[in-house]
Formats: structure tokens, C-alpha cells, sequence
């Protein structure tokens, strides 16, 4: 049987031309998009060169965790249906990037939701599938995750708020929470990494207005196309034992943030679980008002 792989993002970008890789490589993949159109728009053209690509397409946004928790639901039936009830990977792709402050319909500052929150919930509706097979949790952190601090204090930011560092911050939380994966699961032979892309020539800056739009529609001109880093999630889930090391650039390990500890890892996945609190316990007590991640008046 193919071996299952759930990719997140996969419509655009690095998720777009990672998804093609693995479907080249013969993996059942299950891609998740942000719409259908956007779905359909994938599907043809990874088909345009890879006519029998084992792909089932799921269209969500992942920025809401009701649609994270139904999308989760749809995999979980598909994988039951086809009879793979195990999952070889988990490709946390999706994300993005802001301007301003915004908040998600749960009240959580957007890039915290998707680009952590998002990734955080959907591993946790697919974990028993992921440790039937000793499977591998991928997140796409960032070199930006370097030399940044989780704001524990306000995490949403809602103060002084700066979308530069609540982007770093959530990229520094992929990492965080690879590390989490490890502590609790490696023992159950599951494996979490961060993969650091570089610099690259997509569109993740430009989908809403302002100084990074501005700035992201120059920069991203010196970066490479995302077939570079697609390589490394490839390296990941074609090798057959597990890579030592936790954080990939050019398919290789390299060093990261030394806030990377056991210590910050089990915080942030605490207060994940409170943040999530209303879909990953039976009781939604512990999840915090959404009226404190309001934005700050300005």
C-alpha cells in the first residue's frame, strides 16, 4: 500500500512544488488548500505532467479552527475509506503573512493561528494515525526564527504589536513544537522537524496590503523558486530511517534558536492546548476569552 502523506498549503508555492515532488515519487497524497478553486487550479497542474498522481484534495481555512477540526475530519474518513488508517507524514506547510493586526473568528492574532495554532491542532486530529506508522510531523519555520523570544506575555501581541516579529515568533513556535513532538512521541518512534527554506519567490507576502506587501513584492525577486526548498521535505520523507537533527536547510541539519529547549517546547504546547482548548478537551473551561487577543486600539 502507498504510503499516505497529509501536506497543508499545497495549492501555492513551496507547498505547491512539494506536493508534485511526492506525487512523482508515487505517495498517496492528501493536499489541503485554501479553496476549491485554488484546489482544482493544483490538481491540473501537477496533472499536466504527472497524469496518474495519487492526490485527494481538501479545501479549508486552516486559520479557523473549526475548519481545521472538519478538514481533519474529512482526511480522517479518507484515509478509513481507502483502508491506510496510518499516516506516513504530516507536511505543516500552510501560512502567512500581515501588515496590521488581525484576528482570526476564535479572536487569535492571525499569524500565530495559521502559522502555528493551525499546525498544532491539525497534529493533534491526526496523532493516532501519525503514531500507528511512526510517522513524521514536517513544519516550514524560517531563518527569521533566529534571535526571537515567544512574547509569553502576549503572545497575540496585541501590544506594540509589529508584524515583522509576530511572523518570527511564529516561526520560532514550529520549532518549538517540533521539539515538543520529539519529547513526548519519540519514543513512540515519531519524528518532528523544521525545515528552513531560505529565501524564496513566492507570493506569501503579497496576499494583503501594506509595508510588507510593499516590501515582499522587491524582495522576493533575490529568492530562489520554491522547487529549492521543496527538495528538503522530499529528503525527509524518502528516507527510510528517520534523519538525525531537527532543524533541515539544503537537506542537511543545521543549528537553530537556542530557545529551542524542552523547558520552552513544553510552554508553548501547554498553552497551545488552552489556546485550542475547546476542540482538544472535552471541556472548554481552560480555553482563554477571545476578548483578551482582541486588537489593541490604535
Amino acid at each position: 500500500m502507498k504510503k499516505a502523506i497529509v501536506i497543508t498549503g499545497a495549492t501555492s508555492g513551496i507547498g505547491l512544488e512539494t506536493t508534485r515532488l511526492l506525487a512523482g515519487k508515487g505517495y498517496c497524497l492528501l493536499a489541503v488548500g485554501h479553496s476549491t478553486a485554488n484546489c482544482e487550479k493544483a490538481d491540473q497542474d501537477i496533472r499536466f505532467g504527472i497524469p496518474d498522481a495519487d492526490i485527494t484534495w481538501f479545501a479549508g481555512d486552516l486559520m479557523q479552527q473549526r475548519e481545521v477540526v472538519r478538514v481533519a475530519g474529512e482526511i480522517k474518513k479518507q484515509l478509513n475509506e481507502t483502508g491506510a488508517e496510518s499516516l506516513y507524514a504530516l507536511i505543516n506547510n500552510a501560512g502567512c503573512a500581515r501588515s496590521r493586526y488581525m484576528t482570526t473568528e476564535d479572536g487569535y492574532e492571525q499569524q500565530f493561528a495559521l502559522n502555528h495554532l493551525a499546525g498544532f491542532l491539525l497534529t493533534h486530529e491526526l496523532l493516532p494515525y501519525l503514531l500507528k506508522e511512526g510517522g513524521r510531523v514536517i513544519m516550514t519555520s524560517s531563518e527569521s526564527h533566529k534571535n526571537m523570544k515567544v512574547r509569553w506575555d502576549d503572545v497575540m501581541m496585541r501590544k506594540h504589536y509589529n508584524p515583522l516579529l509576530a511572523y518570527k515568533q511564529s516561526k520560532l513556535c514550529n520549532m518549538l513544537f517540533a521539539q515538543g513532538l520529539n519529547d513526548r512521541y519519540g519514543a513512540q518512534r515519531l519524528h518532528a522537524y523544521g525545515v528552513d527554506p531560505g529565501l524564496v519567490n513566492t507570493d506569501i507576502g503579497n496576499k494583503t496590503t501594506g509595508i510588507v506587501d510593499f516590501v515582499w513584492k522587491y524582495r522576493k525577486r533575490l529568492g530562489v523558486h520554491p522547487s529549492v526548498p521543496a527538495q528538503d521535505y522530499l529528503y525527509l520523507c524518502e528516507q527510510c530511517e528517520p534523519p538525525a537533527g531537527l532543524y533541515f536547510h539544503h537537506c542537511k541539519p543545521i543549528k537553530y534558536n537556542k530557545q529551542v529547549t524542552t523547558e520552552n517546547a513544553t510552554r508553548l504546547f501547554e498553552l497551545s492546548e488552552q489556546l485550542c482548548g475547546k476542540f482538544v478537551s472535552t471541556s472548554s473551561e481552560s480555553r482563554p476569552n477571545p476578548s483578551d487577543c482582541q486588537p489593541c486600539e490604535r
